[in-house]
């Protein structure tokens, strides 16, 4: 950690801050069940759709055989929740999720 910075930095950064939702999904049981490729195919069609239509911001899938992925979402945690019950790994039982309310500073992105 080189970067120095100040309290003045801080609160202002702070003052920024908007609520968004945190959804991370972990795989479940089902993930390796009959039909399972096809059932992953219509999740990421619709995490997709659902990040082009601005309802997450920010979209990670992840490489691990525990963590499916994580996103940041636009929408409270009770609409977040409602939103991933009704993705079809998690219909399937092939994934399990978590939704917690967070904040964030809009104008953050990934690097390119």
């Amino acid at each position: 950690m080189s970067t120095s910075v100040t309290d003045e930095q801080i609160r202002a950064l702070a003052a920024t801050a908007k609520p968004y939702s945190l959804a991370i999904l972990q795989w479940a049981p089902g993930r390796t069940m009959e039909g399972a490729a096809a059932i992953e195919l219509e999740h990421q069609r619709r995490m997709v759709s659902l990040r082009a239509d601005g309802v997450i911001a920010i979209l990670c899938p992840v490489a691990s055989d525990a963590v499916a992925g994580v996103a940041i979402m636009t929408v409270p945690a009770e609409e977040a929740s409602e939103i991933m019950a009704g993705d079809p790994c998690v219909r399937a039982g092939m994934m399990r999720y978590e939704v917690h309310p967070c904040h964030g500073f809009p104008g953050d992105a990934l690097p390119g």
